[in-house]
């Protein structure tokens, strides 16, 4: 696996804009009008695409930016004591990451690419200075770390819960809404983490995450081809899982 980081990326690139971006009215332009766009794109950096296997930041690393998903998919990972990586969240396309750094100073987890993907760069403290002056970037800011913590206890929640099944189910319908905020499809999408990924985040062996997908295809509540899964079933889902759709 690669080891680079966002130190790394090369020249920065400032041709792409938000406002001509379709992740925009889920990101961080979201929170200012359009006569204050532009003060917040002269902060935003963007890098040459990231690898496969390549670090945005690794654990350890001194915290001076967050982090949007222009394209791809990333993950965030800690290390247990036992030196075994345990995989805290996945991040999509629209969504933020990178705050939990905050607070020590230094990135406590690593995040890494899973496909070729993009990320916006946004200097903390230019976009903490920016957000004193703008207060709907302010309140987005709380919002985004609101929902690191939120990610944070859904986690917990996935690992509470008793069955395979169950978990699998609450991981699907939680990626089904995160596509249907980007005006996507909630029933049909791409998993862009490999089984094994999925069973480290769950706390399931891969052999089980295979069984549990082909169990639930059987059963014609989903339709599995490689990483493209169809939703065929969403109520019978929700009621495995335990949640309500849309929740």
């Amino acid at each position: 696996m690669a080891r680079t980081s966002a130190a790394d990326h090369g020249p920065i690139h400032r041709e792409a804009h938000c406002e001509d971006c379709s992740l925009s009215p889920i990101c961080l332009p979201m929170a200012v009008s359009d006569t204050d766009l532009h003060r917040l794109e002269d902060i935003i950096e963007r890098g040459r695409p990231l690898q496969r296997g390549e670090y945005v930041f690794r654990s350890g690393t001194p915290f001076e930016s967050i982090y949007a998903v222009r394209s791809g998919a990333l993950k965030t990972y800690r290390l247990t004591p036992e030196g075994e990586e345990q995989i805290m969240g996945f991040h999509l396309p629209g969504e933020m990451f990178g705050l939990g750094g905050l607070g020590g100073g230094t990135h406590p987890n690593a995040t890494v690419a899973l496909e070729t993907s993009t990320v916006c760069e946004v200097p903390f403290e230019r976009v903490e200075g920016l957000a004193t002056e703008i207060p709907g970037l302010q309140r987005h800011l709380f919002k985004i770390m609101s929902r690191e913590i939120s990610d944070d206890e859904q986690l917990l929640v996935l690992l509470s819960k008793r069955s395979a099944e169950e978990r699998i189910a609450a991981l699907l319908l939680g990626l089904a809404a995160r596509f249907r905020r980007r005006n996507l499809s909630a029933t049909q999408f791409r998993l862009p983490m490999s089984r094994g990924d999925i069973g480290n985040y769950l706390g399931l062996v891969v052999e089980t995450v295979s069984r549990v997908f082909t169990r639930l295809q059987v059963q014609g509540l989903i339709k599995v081809e490689g990483k493209e899964i169809s939703i065929l079933d969403p109520m019978e889902l929700s009621r495995i899982a335990g949640v309500q759709i849309g929740a």
